[in-house]
Parts: C-alpha cells; structure tokens; sequence
C-alpha cells in the first residue's frame, strides 16, 4: 500500500504531462472498442445474411450438379436427408431449378425458374420476406411468380402482369405457360435480382415435365450448429452427394470475414496499444530522469532495484487504469449508440459483397470481449513499457544519481 502511494503522488508531479498521456491512451482505448465492434457487427452481419437469407450453413446437391447445374442431376436419396435433418432438428428446404424463357410483350429475358415450397422458404430463409411489391407465394398461388427484382425492370412487369413462359421439360418437349406476377423481391442478391423467377414446385413440376424432382437442399439451422458440425452430421450418414458449406459455396464472403477478424482486430489493435505505449513510456521516462536524484537517494538508503521497479510499473498501471477507465466510458457510450442507429455507407445504393446485398445500415455489435480485449491488451502493452524507464531507475548508482543535474 505505501508503494502504491508513492506511485500514485509521483504521476501526478507533472500533472499536465501526466493528464495528456492519459488522455491519449483513453482516446486509443475508446478508438478500439469502437472499432472492433464494428467489425464485429460487420462480420456478423455478413455471416446472418449469408446464411440466413437463401444459401443457408450447409447445402446437398447431386454430385456434379453445380459444374453445370442440368436439370437431370437430380438428388435420388431425399428421404434419408429429411430423416437426418428432422432427428438433429435443423431447418430445411428443397428447391428444384430449371432455365428458360420469359417474356412481357416485347420484352423477353432468359430466367432461372425455382420450383419451391413457400411455407418451408418462410420458415427457415429470410428472403422470402424481403418484398418490396405485392407478396409472395402461398400454397395456393398456382401460375404465379415472384420475380427478382432487375428481372422485373427489364421487363417492365408489375405485380398482376401476365408473363408467358417458354422452357425444354426434362423429357425434351417444350413447355409454354401463363403465369401472373404476385410479387417483386427487394435487393437481396445479384442472382436472384437479376434472373430468378420463382414458382411453386407443383408448377415447376408441370412446367418442365419432370416427377418431384429436387436440384438442392439448403439447410440452416439458425446457429444452433456451426455449418462444419451440419456438414460433418450429413456426410456421416448420406453418400453419394455433393455436401458444402456456406463457406465454400461463398468463398469471397468467407475469406472476407476470416481476413478481417485476423487483420483488422489483431492488426489494428496492436497497432493502437503500441503507440498507446509508447506514450506511456515517454511520459515514466520523463518522470524517471525528473526524479533521478530521488531515486539515488533512495538507492543509498537500501532500497532494492526489485522495489524500485515495482513503484514505476504501478505507476504505468494507474495511469493506464485511469485511461481506461475514462477509454471503456467513451467507447462503450459510442458503440451503443452505433449498436442501436449504425452508419449509413450506402451512398445512396446497395452494399453488395460477393454477390449478397447488405443492409446499407452498418451497426455495431457489442459483447464482453470487444470492451475488455482492448483494456486488457493496453495494461499489457504498458506494463511492458514501463519496463525500459523502470530498469534505468533500478540501473542508477546512488553517488551518480545523488549528483545528477537535469
């Protein structure tokens, strides 16, 4: 306790030195909550929409099916898939795909039709929610479709538009149909925007002559699994099938938050704690050679070097107390603001990446780690710091020290 009053009446000797250090390690301490947790709301961001909006944690396809995804590379062994995923409760749908033509007047476009069952898409997926015009399909819903949304553009369909369909059925006849438009989707990918009708899978069944088939399984349980566990449970009991993660189907995506989790906030924070430290350095340094006859004084009546090093390093580990302290208030105020509002860097567009349209909001997320990392790393960094003046004081020679003159 005595030496911790020592330490506490010499930072403040230079109260200004001694206030200015501390400002910029709060200032590096509130900086860093900040910034991780934006990083951190992003990353999350981009894993929930990922997964959450149509692609799901984990997708089956027939082996070979996405090289050139033709329509008679159908999965065989669907009962056994359901089986697994209802016994590990996991959400699941089964889409079935097929191109063809569809036009509006004298405006034609080629399209990827999805055969799907609307209440499993609500369920389960999100995208299915994001309806800008009209709505979207029910079990009743036959000979209608719901259309990306620049697909719709370029056919200046609206919600009741008649549209007529022309495909090749599975068995090599061609297939032509009416269907009218229930709804438009919002921007929520590049694919589905740009070329996805979507229909109910008895008319796709009808449309393109085929038996029930399914081209794809997406499953998402919503967190409770890591897609790797998903995968790792399917492939133990299905063979004979394509089974991939959303981090392998969306690589961009992946490699992006994988990047930016090492860089960003390993980086990043250690560039901040150093320089922090360095402040906190400069100032026990300063604050040694003021007080060197002191401490020679001291030396000549007995005290240990070890003694000396403890009363400088508690001294860098009140003043970055105190910055941290004054940090984590700034910082944590600042990010829950941004966790509640966020940032708009939309710029007026869409926020895309890797083909998946993000909320243009960039909001913070906040947890125990992105409050306490950066203070735990900054009292690290300065103990550390405090070692190089705390050795030069442990170092003097009580004689030297008795005459030295600033």
């Amino acid at each position: 306790m005595k030496i911790a009053r020592i330490s506490w009446r010499s930072l403040w000797r230079n109260s200004t030195r001694t206030n200015v250090t501390i400002t910029a390690v709060a200032l590096c301490i509130a900086i860093l909550i900040i910034f991780q947790s934006l990083i951190i709301g992003l990353i999350e961001k981009a894993v929930y929409n990922t997964t959450n909006l149509v692609v799901g944690e984990v997708q089956i396809h027939a082996t070979g099916y996405l090289d050139d995804r033709s329509i008679y590379k159908s999965l065989k062994n669907i009962e056994k898939i359901r089986a697994v995923a209802k016994e590990n409760n996991i959400g699941m749908v089964e889409r079935s795909y097929g191109f063809g033509l569809i036009s509006s007047g004298t405006k034609s476009a080629g399209t990827q039709f999805w055969g799907v069952d609307p209440v499993s898409e609500l369920k389960y997926f999100d995208f299915a929610n994001h309806i800008d015009e009209g709505n979207f399909l029910t079990k009743k819903s036959l000979k209608k479709v719901v259309l990306g949304q620049k697909l719709a553009r370029s056919l200046a369909a609206e919600v009741g538009t008649e549209l007529v369909v022309f495909v090749q059925g599975a068995d090599g006849s061609l297939g032509n149909e009416l269907f009218y438009v229930t709804g438009i989707l919002e921007n929520v990918a590049d694919n589905i925007d740009r070329g996805a009708a979507i229909i109910l899978k008895d008319d796709f069944d009808i449309l393109f002559s085929t038996n029930n088939i399914v081209h794809e399984i997406a499953l998402n349980s919503k967190g409770k699994f890591k897609a790797e566990e998903i995968k790792k449970l399917m492939s133990a009991k299905i063979t004979g099938v394509a089974i991939e993660t959303w981090k392998e189907l969306m690589p961009t995506i992946a490699v992006m938050t994988e990047k930016m989790s090492v860089f960003m906030l390993t980086i990043f924070s250690l560039i901040f704690t150093i320089a922090a430290s360095l402040g906190v350095m400069n100032t026990l340094i300063m604050s040694t050679y003021d007080r060197m006859r002191e401490f020679g004084i001291i030396r000549a009546i007995g005290a240990t070097p070890w003694r000396i090093i403890r009363q400088v390093s508690l001294e860098a580990i009140l003043l970055t107390l105190i910055a941290s302290i004054i940090g984590t208030i700034v910082g944590l105020s600042i990010a829950l603001y941004l966790q509640e509002y966020g940032i708009d860097i939309s710029g007026g567009g869409n926020l895309a990446i890797g083909g998946i349209v993000f909320d243009p909001i960039w909001k913070a997320s906040i947890s125990i780690k992105t409050v306490f990392l950066p203070v735990v790393l900054m009292m690290l960094t300065s103990v550390i710091a405090s070692i190089y003046p705390a050795s030069i004081a442990a170092r003097i020679k009580p004689v030297e020290a008795i005459h030295y003159k600033p």
